[in-house]
């Protein structure tokens, strides 16, 4: 199996698309850095707004709904335009999106802020939709899922950037010390707009070739016992449910991990408060010292880093070993932390909030190329559906919130630890549901 650089983004032509793959990749970063500042605005709002952990999951319901609402749009327009077109008018969307926290910010009501979500998250829908399946196509097929979670790397880069971004407008402070979160939250989103605006720019004049996947399944013609639905192949079907549950599972620890750390956190002792330490730490009414909001959304991007720093070593591990297993693996130990979190361990439970970014790292790509693997044309519409599947970000949250409120941030877990179970089971039997050893093989001979 080559592992050069040329051979992993080498079409079947010949034709060297490294550079196509790299600019197609800062869509990642753009959707990692939004859906990172969107993970820290959560706990603002409960605190101007006066909110709890299940109303203030509106943001998260908005932001997802907006995927839900145009996942199958785009796809439809992605097969009209093309890989380019589509993207083109994603980037135009998220810049309406971006630029509309200008106005909303002086509306200052909740329902203007969660319009601009939604209408991000719609010109996100599009990028998604187009550039995941596509980086699974630029170059040979054993290297699907290694791209795609190379390209999805950026996304965690832009996840880093983002809560630190929110940290600064979301909960920043005047020389007096009172809050001008409310004021500022606007900055980002337009630099945002401004910077999505260049980059379709630069998407128009790019070189990107359209190219087609592979129809390992025949759909596409007309031999005996093989069927045209993509709804007829098990692989494809649970891997929409696997991609709800898993975006349902990530997008609640993602938009608590604030509250987590503000309430779950043992006491930090005093000896401990020094250096960049004593910056995100305040001594809180019961005399012990404790993590501020700004301070935890800050330790966000360490929770990110670790995401980071699972996609680059999976993007590795995924050359070496089958897809499937390795997000059953991955699913199977994130049950595994989950539960420990639960358990309310104290430091050990803290430490497993940060492994279960880890662990879920490789989930969302790893779990989109199994699903579309071997659909051909019809790649596109899968895509579209499994996309849609995000919309799970905005219901479970909601009842992560909810558990929340009655029994405790630790006890929340309870709620993820039951999508990765999911997540486990789907990548573990993916082969027998398939009937494909690994993401380069199939067989269509069982009557699938």
């Amino acid at each position: 199996m080559a592992s050069s650089k040329t051979s992993m983004f080498q079409t079947a032509d010949g034709r060297n698309v490294f550079v196509t793959f790299a600019l197609v990749s800062t869509l990642f970063l753009l959707w990692g850095f939004c859906n990172g500042m969107i993970d820290v605005m959560d706990k603002h709002f409960q605190d101007e707004l006066h909110l709890t952990l299940a109303q203030s999951a509106w943001v998260q319901f908005a932001h997802y709904l907006g995927y839900f609402l145009m996942a199958l749009p785009a796809g439809w327009l992605a097969t009209k335009l093309g890989y380019k077109g589509g993207i083109i008018a994603g980037l135009l969307m998220v810049a309406v999106g971006g630029f509309w926290f200008i106005p909303a910010t002086h509306i200052a009501q909740f329902w203007a802020f969660l319009v601009g979500v939604c209408l991000i998250a719609s010109g996100l829908t599009f990028l998604e939709t187009i550039a995941n399946p596509y980086t699974t196509v630029l170059g040979p097929k054993q290297f699907a899922a290694t791209r795609i979670n190379l390209a999805q790397s950026c996304n965690g880069i832009g996840w880093i950037f983002g809560p630190i971004a929110g940290s600064m407008f979301f909960y920043s402070t005047d020389a007096a010390g009172a809050k001008t979160g409310a004021e500022t939250l606007w900055i980002p989103y337009a630099a945002v707009g401004a910077f999505v605006l260049l980059l379709s720019v630069v998407f128009y004049f790019a070189p990107m070739p359209d190219i087609k996947t592979e129809d390992e399944y025949h759909l596409d013609d007309a031999t005996p016992g093989t069927s045209h639905s993509i709804w007829s192949h098990p692989h494809f079907v649970l891997a929409v449910v696997a991609q709800f549950l898993y975006v349902a599972a990530q997008s609640g620890i993602f938009s608590f991990f604030i509250n987590y750390m503000t309430s779950q956190l043992p006491a930090i002792p005093a000896t401990w408060e020094w250096g960049w330490l004593r910056a995100i730490t305040a001594t809180g009414p019961d005399g012990l010292v404790h993590l501020t909001d700004a301070g935890a959304a800050k330790l966000a991007s360490v929770g990110f880093f670790c995401f980071l720093a699972g996609r680059f070593s999976g993007a590795v591990i995924l050359k070496k070993y089958s897809a499937h297993k390795v997000l059953g693996l991955y699913g199977l130990l994130n049950v595994i932390v989950c539960g420990l979190i639960f358990l309310k361990l104290g430091w050990i439970s803290v430490a497993c909030v940060f492994l279960s970014y880890f662990f879920m790292s490789i989930m969302f790509p790893t779990i989109f190329a199994l699903g579309i693997h071997g659909l051909g044309a019809r790649a596109k519409k899968a895509s579209s559906y499994i996309v849609m599947a995000i919309m799970g970000g905005a219901i479970v949250p909601k009842v992560m919130g909810a558990v929340g409120d009655h029994y405790g941030m630790s006890r929340a877990f309870i709620v993820p630890l039951v999508c990765f179970g999911f997540v486990a089971f789907y990548g573990y039997n993916w082969s027998r549901f398939s009937k494909a050893k690994s993401l380069n093989t199939v067989n269509v001979a069982g009557g699938h």
